[in-house]
């Protein structure tokens, strides 16, 4: 043992006794008293290993750290080779991934259990290289007996926390250990590079990513031209904002569930996720409905329905008119096995739907929900509110509120039953009040003109029948 590591030893000894000593760097010092007042034992305690070696493979594969692993390893050259060393990766807990060294070494190493599913974080272990490295967030190495654990204090740690510089998400660590009597100077230069060189190759990945999802998705942000908008990814982070600055990021951090909402300012926004993991667009609402209703339809004498969502009007194609007016009569909701065969008759098939409504998504947003399929939130219709007030309408007052039946141009089996059902209750009611200015108006109109027994009804007001006749 060199004079600096006795040195060291009887520092530690005489500082987590209770004593004090100035001869332990001050970053260490801080960090032996944050594990003391954690309860972690220097003698007893141990990293805890979860889970179990094969969940910590799986981990390994799918944590981002994997993508850059050669790079690593490339940068750390012959220390991950070189006899009593050992290399390893961990995730931003401080669990280990991914050790590599020769087999000696790591048999040794497990009695520290610097193994992959062992957790070296601060809160475990107190002092090492992976967990001060995290806490501390920037490259430090641990010397033998500056270890809070007595099982660690014959290694050299030194790491280094690697970085996402896009985002600035500390992504896990890179660790070189070695025994107290291995010299190796170039051990902590080498680890600050790699964790570099490997920050720099993610933040590329991740301006990749960023700029696949801004070309997937920023249409649905400017399709709404004219309005605050803005595209946050999945990390919550600020993709496209048209106008630029109208969203701060803290803001577009906090988003999380789809819907309306007020941020801290009081601005009104319309939270709708892209896809079931994200991304988001985020919509300005300058002027809500007062009474609550997002969604509103029209579809009453129109070739095809004019949905209004949070405000902003589109028109629809036939097919997804058919749609939506389904959905606004089905208010607790439809299979898609249920709106094929509405839509497209008995031979509909389910999957035809689903890809329409995948494309019919992109306009309603939230509004749109699946399993069953349903319109969330409030919800008017043209045509459900003129069925819902025609017992309280004269003849005159019913047709004003009908321009011509609903969605004419469609020969969907159940837009038919809707609009064949609605135009008959009308003129019931039409001809019950017996208006016979609301009757000439019936008569004049394209879907009233060949309505004979109205016809006769005007020509002889004095006759009554049946209204059904």
């Amino acid at each position: 043992m060199d004079e600096t590591t006795r040195r060291l030893a009887a520092a530690r000894e005489n500082a987590l006794s209770g004593g004090t000593s100035a001869r332990v760097r001050p970053e260490v010092r801080a960090s032996w008293d944050r594990a003391r007042k954690r309860g972690v034992h220097p003698d007893r305690s141990l990293a805890p290993v979860e889970p179990t070696a094969d969940l910590v493979g799986e981990l390994t594969r799918k944590h981002r750290l994997a993508d850059v692993w050669p790079t690593l390893l490339r940068t750390i050259g012959d220390a991950a080779t070189q006899p009593g060393h050992l290399v390893f990766i961990s995730d931003p807990a401080g669990r280990l991934l991914r050790v590599v060294g020769d087999p000696a070494t790591r048999r040794n190493a497990e009695r520290a259990r610097l193994v992959p599913g062992a957790l070296w974080n601060e809160e475990q272990v107190g002092t090492s290289g992976v967990g001060t490295a995290l806490a501390l967030g920037r490259p430090f190495q641990v010397r033998g007996p500056e270890h809070y654990l007595s099982v660690a204090a014959d290694f050299n740690c030194s790491a280094a926390p690697i970085v996402d510089p896009v985002t600035g998400e500390t992504v896990g660590t890179i660790d070189v250990t070695y025994p107290v009597a291995s010299a190796n100077a170039l051990a902590m230069p080498l680890v600050a590079a790699a964790a570099r060189l490997a920050g720099a190759q993610l933040g590329e990945q991740t301006r990749q990513r960023d700029d696949e999802v801004r070309a997937r998705y920023v249409d649905n942000v400017l399709r709404r031209s004219g309005i605050r908008s803005a595209l946050v990814g999945v990390d919550g982070r600020m993709l496209h904002t048209t106008p630029a600055g109208w969203l701060l990021p803290q803001w577009a951090a906090g988003l999380g569930e789809d819907g309306p909402m007020t941020l801290p300012d009081g601005q009104r926004v319309v939270v709708e996720r892209l896809s079931p993991s994200g991304p988001f667009a985020v919509h300005g609402v300058d002027h809500p409905d007062r009474d609550g209703e997002l969604l509103r339809v029209q579809a009453l004498g129109r070739g095809r329905a004019l949905v209004h969502v949070d405000g902003m009007p589109h028109e629809l194609s036939l097919r997804h008119s058919e749609l939506v007016v389904l959905l606004a009569a089905h208010p607790g909701g439809m299979s898609a096995e249920e709106m094929a065969r509405q839509a497209y008759g008995p031979n509909g098939k389910a999957v035809t739907v689903r890809a329409e409504m995948t494309r019919l998504r992109r306009v309603l947003g939230y509004r749109l929900r699946s399993d069953p399929y349903r319109l969330a939130g409030r919800v008017s219709a043209d045509f459900l509110e003129l069925e819902r007030s025609l017992a309280e309408r004269t003849g005159g007052e019913a047709l004003d509120c009908y321009p011509a039946p609903l969605l004419p141009a469609s020969r969907a089996a159940g837009i038919e039953v809707l609009r064949d059902g609605l135009h008959l209750r009308v003129r019931r009611r039409l001809i019950s009040h017996g208006d016979a200015d609301a009757i000439a108006r019936w008569i004049a109109s394209p879907h009233g003109r060949d309505d004979v027994f109205v016809r006769r009804m005007a020509a002889a007001p004095d006759e009554h029948a049946s209204p059904g006749e």
